[in-house]
């Protein structure tokens, strides 16, 4: 019987050596892997997440933001907003959250699913239309909690955000489109957010289709609610328009029509089909062009920019008509005078050689008189001919001056 319970020892022996012979060896967690894992949860044992930090010792935390602007596309003239797309990072010192330091280990990364046992500002944008966070593959936001108890976070959000536009200068024009953040529900007396000394930086390969970047400015802007004061902050940025697709789409064509219709000014004055082809098309392609123009604006009751431009083109091309019905009726009446006298003569004295000789010089005389009409009729066109043009050069000098020197007050940086 012993000898039986030798041979099984040694078999189980054996068996259990080849078990971890082809078993893979047992990996030890590393020493500064272990004291992350024992930090992590002696920080989060007994913390409370619902609570503010310095919330018992009645002074506010100070929240520093930054924003890192990756984008900004969809600026809306009509609808007065614009979407960007930006990296909100916010720091603050946490005491709760302070730890020592672990050897090689700058700071703790946490996980997006720890994140929720941390307590984070509640920040709000105060401008805002429409905002998503982005959740592809997994959400775009970071926390970085360092030795000393300063909290490092930040996330990724699109957002279309309101700006009121002045148009009165578009297409010349430049707008500041802002972005308002405050507190939701911490007065200053909890929570204050003040800009970072690096507020703002953006991607180095963005470019925006219309306009160019401008100035920044950042300030405080805290308001007042229900006698409590409450933190807010702002960024304000200048976005100059670029003006060369309306030069290239809408003044240059314009210019071209206009153009077209001084033709008429070198017509024959009984052209009258011609004269008045080209009067009627270069009117309606120049409404046609204006409306175009203006579809994409709001119904504004202040006069901008583009609305002179149109305007006094649209006025040039029916002046121009309006100038070919006055000599057109100047250039008939001679016409319609001498049909006149020649049936009378014809019908009254036959063919009487004696008669015909006085009626012709009674027929010139009166002839004569109405002479000064149609050449009125010639001098009309080419008065117009210079005057035209030179008018017309005259409002491009006076319009482009003053759209370039003129500032409205409020879209410019006081």
């Amino acid at each position: 019987m012993k000898r039986s319970l030798l041979i099984h020892t040694v078999l189980f022996l054996g068996q259990y050596g080849w078990i971890c012979a082809q078993s893979p060896t047992k990996t030890t967690l590393p020493v500064a892997g272990g004291a992350r894992q024992r930090t992590l949860d002696d920080l989060l044992a007994n913390y409370d997440p619902r609570i503010p930090p310095n919330y018992e010792e009645d002074f506010p935390v100070t929240v520093l933001v930054q924003l890192h602007i990756t984008n900004i596309d969809s600026i809306s003239e009509s609808n007065m907003d614009y979407t960007i797309g930006m990296f909100l990072r916010q720091t603050w010192n946490d005491s709760r959250l302070a730890y020592k330091k672990i050897p090689k280990l700058r700071s703790l990364e946490l996980d997006s699913r720890l994140m929720d046992n941390i307590w984070v500002p509640d920040l709000f944008i105060a401008n805002e239309k429409d905002a998503r966070f982005h959740l592809v593959t997994v959400p775009n936001k970071l926390m970085h909690i360092y030795p000393e108890g300063r909290v490092q976070y930040s996330l990724r959000i699109s957002a279309t955000l309101q700006c009121s536009m002045d148009l009165r200068k578009y297409p010349l024009d430049s707008q500041i489109c802002y972005v308002m953040m405050e507190s939701y529900g911490y007065s200053t007396e909890v929570l204050e957010f003040r800009w970072n000394p690096q507020p703002v930086s953006r991607d180095s390969r963005l470019q925006l289709a219309q306009f160019d970047f401008g100035d920044m400015r950042t300030y405080q802007c805290d308001k007042q609610y229900v006698a409590l004061n409450y933190t807010c902050i702002t960024l304000d940025f200048e976005l100059r328009r670029s003006f060369g697709y309306y030069i290239t789409q809408i003044y240059i064509p314009s210019i071209l029509i206009v153009c077209l219709s001084w033709v008429s000014f070198w017509l024959d004055m009984d052209a009258v089909p011609a004269r008045i082809s080209l009067g009627l098309l270069t009117v309606l392609t120049m409404t046609t062009q204006s409306a175009g123009a203006r579809s994409s604006l709001p119904k504004v009751s202040y006069v901008k920019g583009i609305d002179v431009w149109m305007a006094t083109c649209l006025l040039f091309v029916f002046a121009a008509l309006i100038e070919f019905a006055y000599v057109n009726v100047h250039s008939r009446v001679e016409k319609r005078r001498r049909q006149s006298c020649v049936g009378t003569h014809k019908i009254i004295n036959g063919n009487d050689p004696d008669t015909e000789v006085d009626y012709e010089k009674r027929r010139q005389s009166r002839f004569r008189m109405f002479m000064p009409s149609r050449e009125k009729a010639r001098t009309c066109d080419r008065i117009s001919r210079i005057a035209f043009p030179s008018v017309f050069f005259v409002f491009n000098v006076i319009y482009w001056c003053t759209y370039a020197i003129w500032k409205p007050e409020n879209t410019t940086f006081s």
